[in-house]
């Protein structure tokens, strides 16, 4: 991840200042709004239109956020609209890096060697994070959003009039729902394992991990009942659950010391993540190999040898009965 402070580069990858060991995740501070005719959003300024090639889209595809909008893009028929930049896995001492020796696509847009040059190229005196997805409008030459709860909207709607698309994953009438979901998920499972992964502190992990999989608990019971985390219709709040899903038993479990069960032995929750990975077009997303390197080569306070597992070897495309759930 990293740091830039006033435009300088340090080497700090997480934050655990407190006391009580805590990791600390600070927020997004870059979130202008894309809507259709370029007026103001729900954040930001006006002046962001959606437009065909218009936008471009950093990220890794190792990052549950940046995953996210990997998937919409895919959802929203949007992968000939907007632009991708694929960072390597590795995030060592200069953060996200454009290796094209090392599984990256480089950076089509500028050619620069690191992802922290294109947030100071925004700002040249830019401080806070430097993370993934970042979004990028190239008429205006700045920085739309780094915030990947808002992207997914903004690719959710603002521009089914280019696109004719218009599969609605954040409908009115379920966004009360939604929004209550989304806010356990991300606390105790999306957020609850980095929690539990970067805690410096036994009370501190033993308490994110007793939340995580509480949450888990509760999910398999809700998803034995009904199909999708609102009932019978997927929305953003089930895809903003898979991207941790997905990466559960392959790194989170033995990683991030998320070892009570894996994703295996929840049937109702393991059938769920099979049934999204065979989504169309969405396990064209997924990349275990950057996945596994990322987590496993990049956190060297947690896995000093670097050493990458060659398993877990798990099949998604395979089917898997879930308790209840009608097909």
């Amino acid at each position: 991840m990293g740091l830039l402070v006033n435009g300088n580069w340090q080497d700090k990858w997480y934050d655990t200042d407190s006391n009580d060991g805590e990791f600390k995740r600070e927020n997004a501070q870059l979130r202008h709004w894309i809507t259709a005719d370029g007026s103001a959003g729900t954040s930001g300024e006006a002046g962001f239109k959606a437009e065909k090639n218009r936008y471009h889209l950093y990220v890794s595809l190792a990052c549950p956020w940046a995953h996210r909008t990997l998937i919409f893009l895919q959802l929203k028929n949007l992968t000939n609209y907007i632009s991708v930049s694929v960072v390597s896995p590795d995030m060592l001492a200069h953060g996200w890096a454009f290796d094209t020796s090392n599984h990256s696509t480089g950076d089509s847009l500028f050619s620069y060697n690191y992802l922290h040059q294109v947030y100071t190229r925004h700002q040249a005196d830019y401080s806070g994070r430097v993370t993934v997805p970042l979004l990028w409008d190239k008429q205006q030459h700045c920085i739309v959003s780094n915030e990947s709860a808002d992207i997914i909207r903004m690719l959710n709607s603002a521009f089914n009039h280019l696109t004719g698309n218009n599969d609605d994953y954040y409908p009115a009438q379920l966004q009360s729902d939604i929004n209550a979901i989304n806010d356990v998920v991300y606390q105790n499972i999306n957020n609850g394992v980095y929690l539990s992964g970067f805690a410096t502190s036994q009370s501190a992990y033993e308490q994110a991990y007793n939340n995580l999989f509480k949450a888990l608990d509760n999910i398999e019971a809700s998803l034995s009942e009904q199909r999708y985390l609102t009932g019978a219709k997927i929305t953003e709040a089930d895809w903003r659950l898979f991207t941790t899903l997905i990466r559960f038993d392959a790194v989170y479990h033995g990683h991030f010391k998320c070892n009570k069960q894996r994703l295996a032995d929840y049937p109702n929750l393991s059938g769920f993540t099979r049934e999204l990975f065979q989504w169309p077009g969405v396990a064209d997303t997924v990349n275990f190999y950057h996945i596994k390197r990322h987590y496993y080569f990049s956190h060297t306070m947690i896995n000093p040898s670097q050493v990458v597992p060659a398993g877990p070897n798990i099949d998604y495309k395979a089917a898997h009965q879930r308790a209840k759930v009608s097909p």
